[in-house]
Parts: C-alpha cells; structure tokens; sequence
C-alpha cells in the first residue's frame, strides 16, 4: 500500500471515470429498458448528489476507509489482528466481510425508518442507468462511511484489502446499475458470482417486494443465502416501473428536491397494497 498511497486518489478517480464513460457509451449503444426521462437534467442531479457527498464527507469526517485501515493496522485492531494469514488469503476474507457487511446495511436503510428517509432517495429515481450508482443522499453517504469505518476497526483488515473494496465496489455500482443488455446466457453465468444489471434492475421496481429483494452490492452469495433473492420482475424488464410508487413524477429528478426531501417528507415506505402487492 505504501507503493500505491501517492497514486491512491488518480486510481481511484481513474477507474470511476473509465467505468462511468464506458457504462455511458455501452448503455446508449444498446439499452435494456426505455427512459422515461431526458438523461441531461437527471445526470446533473445525479452527479451532483455524489459531488455533494464527497464534500461533505472531506469536511467532517477527519479518517476514511483507507486511513482508517492504516489506523486499525498499527494498533492490532481487529478479528484479522487475531490471527495470521498471507496477505492473499487476508485480502480475500476482508473483502468478504466487508461485503457481507456492505449487505447487511443495505438491508438496514429499508427496514429501519429513519434511514430509509435518505436511502429512498436513490430508489425515487424514475430511470435506472449508470448515474443512478452515484445517485445517494449526502447525509447517506456519511453514514454508510461511519458503518464502513466500524467494520474496518472491527476487521482489522490490511489496508490494499480495503483499497482493492472500494475500488471494485465503486465499478461495481456503475456496472449494475447501467441500463444495458448482457446476452441471457452470460447474465445467468455471471449472477451466480456477482450482481448483474437485470439482477440489481429488480431491486428498483416500485413493487415492494421487489425493491426488499436483491440488496448485493458486489457478491450474489448473500442474496442467495439469506433468502432475499429475486429472479426476475413480475412485469418483465420492459414492463416494469422504476422507482418508488409515492415519487412518480418528475420531481426526483432535482437536486433541490433530493437534498431537501428527506427532511420535509413524512411519508413512510409504501406498504403492499394496490396492485403492486
């Protein structure tokens, strides 16, 4: 990692502009599902919500991911200080704690109120492309850090590892969520290991059930074995509805809107009702 620390941030940015730009061309070449929004005003809110983020996670978080590995590391913190490993097989294991863990809040920001309240924010988002992986509320982004930043002090994890995490699961994010066509066979392949587009595509169907399934941001095995994996929607790819039932408008796609909706809304995750049950 010390090799790697000068060119930490270029890789990093490297590697989501490259993804981004690729998904970008990829998707307008050949699209899975028809937009029903203009992409110009949905990406600068979309790109300005992770802007936004970033800021505010450089102005009041004083260590992130990678420093706080380094921490964790000096001061034998951790399950991984616990035990010897070669760093290949230390790199595997934190990388499937973490996202494992990574899981489990997802799982969390649907179920528990009040951190629904800034993750729906992501799920109102009325097209599904590859802006829509960057697309998470400033105050979302802080507190997926400050729960990142737990499992890493509670891992103990070598600091490439959680490097090597936030890169692949950053690419990860585009990939998936881009509105583009994998041949069926190799979507079927590719799922058993890691999430596809179809397979994340389910996750933002306004039905609820749909939307409580297929929470794996990088590995398909949590999904599988906690019983929360969906094959395909109800409605098929073309048919089905994006978003969320209470936000099917034009209204998610400002910025002034997503920032400000999570403190103003009342409205409490929809319920299986109506014909979306």
């Amino acid at each position: 990692m010390e090799f790697l620390a000068p060119y930490e941030s270029a890789i990093r940015l490297g590697v989501f502009a490259g993804m981004l730009l690729i998904m970008a061309v990829v998707e307008a070449v050949m699209p899975r599902k028809q937009r029903v929004q203009p992409r110009g005003y949905r990406w600068a809110t979309n790109l300005g919500l992770v802007i936004t983020g970033t800021l505010l996670l450089r102005v009041t978080m004083p260590m992130l991911a990678i420093g706080m590995a380094l921490l964790a590391t000096q001061n034998g913190w951790g399950l991984l200080a616990m035990i010897t490993l070669p760093l290949w097989a230390e790199i595997i294991m934190a990388f499937l704690l973490l996202d494992l863990l990574i899981y489990a809040q997802h799982v969390v920001f649907h179920k528990v109120p009040i951190f629904w309240r800034f993750h729906k924010i992501h799920h109102a988002d009325r097209d599904l492309d590859v802006t829509s992986g960057v697309r998470f509320h400033p105050v979302e982004a802080v507190l997926s850090m400050l729960w990142k930043l737990l499992c890493i002090a509670a891992i103990g994890p070598a600091a490439i590892a959680v490097f090597l995490f936030e890169v692949i699961l950053n690419a990860a994010s585009l990939f998936h969520h881009a509105n583009f066509r994998l041949p069926a066979r190799l979507d079927s392949l590719l799922r058993w290991i890691i999430v596809t587009p179809d397979m994340h595509r389910v996750h933002h169907s306004v039905r609820p059930a749909e939307t409580d399934s297929n929470f794996s941001f990088f590995l398909t095995i949590w999904d599988r074995l906690f019983g929360t994996y969906v094959e395909q929607p109800k409605d098929g790819h073309a048919g089905m509805t994006i978003g969320l039932d209470e936000y099917q408008s034009d209204a998610p796609s400002g910025l002034g809107w997503s920032l400000v909706e999570p403190f103003r809304s009342h409205s409490k995750k929809p319920q299986k009702t109506g014909g979306h049950s």
